[in-house]
């Protein structure tokens, strides 16, 4: 198995790049600032250039990678168009490369509360609507997948124990990066995971199951 991650230097990325290289798993990090990439990730990693909206440069970047994790999210900004060309366009351009390479896996970082119209996340230019639409693209390509819907990012980790339940059944709730890339590699190691979308929160009260449990019920 060897990984491509892309949007490796976002604060999800980061930690999916960290995980891997804890477990030993060979991996590619796609980044668009090569200097960037080697401040932020740790030396033993490959570091290529890509961009999403660039197809021909996502064929360079997958190289010879079995499998894909992608963390690419739209920077808030005053673009109206920036949720739709990165977390759609993006990951839609990705699903096609990845469909022609043949990748055995893709697993995508979206987000809790995707089908909710009306939620305050699509005031930033309807970014749940378009995440969601890049779900059902991928769903439908024949690529195998992963789809990890988080709920509220936290940067700092803590003993929580995650939940994860079945799409559209978790709508509030946090989760420290470190469980989601956790969540994320051990996607790829599980035969459960395979063609699924699984919602993630932590909390202090859950009773702390291992993570083949987790998707073995979901």
């Amino acid at each position: 198995m060897k990984t491509l991650v892309v949007g490796a230097t976002g604060e999800t990325g980061r930690r999916i790049v960290q995980e891997l290289v804890q477990r030993q798993i060979p991996v590619r990090a796609m980044v668009r600032d090569l200097d960037k990439g080697k401040q932020l990730l740790p030396d033993n990693v490959e570091l290529v250039t890509g961009d999403v909206l660039n197809p021909q440069s996502l064929r360079e970047a997958i190289g010879d990678s079995t499998v894909i994790l992608s963390a690419t999210g739209a920077a808030p900004s005053f673009d109206p168009t920036g949720p739709y060309k990165v977390d759609y366009l993006g990951t839609k351009n990705l699903v096609d490369v990845a469909k022609e390479k043949g990748i055995q896996q893709l697993v995508m970082v979206s987000s809790l509360c995707v089908s909710k119209l009306f939620h305050p996340l699509n005031l930033f230019w309807l970014i749940l609507v378009w995440k969601k639409r890049a779900e059902e693209y991928l769903q439908k390509s024949g690529v195998p997948y992963t789809i990890v819907r988080p709920g509220g990012l936290k940067n700092e980790d803590n003993t929580d124990a995650i939940v994860m339940q079945g799409a559209d059944t978790l709508f509030d709730g946090s989760i420290p990066r470190t469980k989601v890339a956790q969540v994320c590699v051990e996607a790829l190691v599980q035969p459960q995971a395979k063609n699924k979308i699984v919602e993630i929160v932590a909390k202090p009260d859950a009773p702390t199951q291992s993570l083949d449990a987790l998707f073995a019920a979901v």
